[in-house]
């Protein structure tokens, strides 16, 4: 099979766990884009993360999660990886919607 080199892994597993080839398509392009888009869009009182806590452990699930897409982007398209690619997919775009939340809702605690 097919592989892009190491570095594209994490946004080819996202791109074969899609069904539709546009979704796919869509899906990956907007893996990539949204790390570049979301430094913009940090709007925290404080700059890092360590009065935040829970997004500390956010931070590590996501570094865990890009790691296995990473993993099975190199492995070949067979039925318990798709899966797999499948579900890390949605709990990588989940990140982006759960961290920016938390963080609001501890910022509102920390007034």
């Amino acid at each position: 099979h097919i592989q892009p080199e190491w570095y594209f892994l994490f946004a080819y597993a996202i791109l074969r766990s899609i069904p539709n080839k546009l979704g796919g398509v869509i899906a990956l392009v907007m893996s990539i884009a949204i790390l570049f888009i979301l430094p913009i869009l940090h709007t925290n009182k404080s700059q890092g993360l360590q009065f935040y806590p829970i997004n500390q452990i956010l931070f590590w699930y996501m570094v865990i999660i890009i790691i296995l897409l990473t993993w099975i982007g190199a492995r070949p398209v067979e039925a318990p990886f798709i899966l797999t690619g499948q579900i890390l997919t949605v709990l990588y775009f989940s990140y982006y919607i759960l961290n920016p939340l938390i963080s609001k809702i501890w910022d509102s605690f920390l007034k």
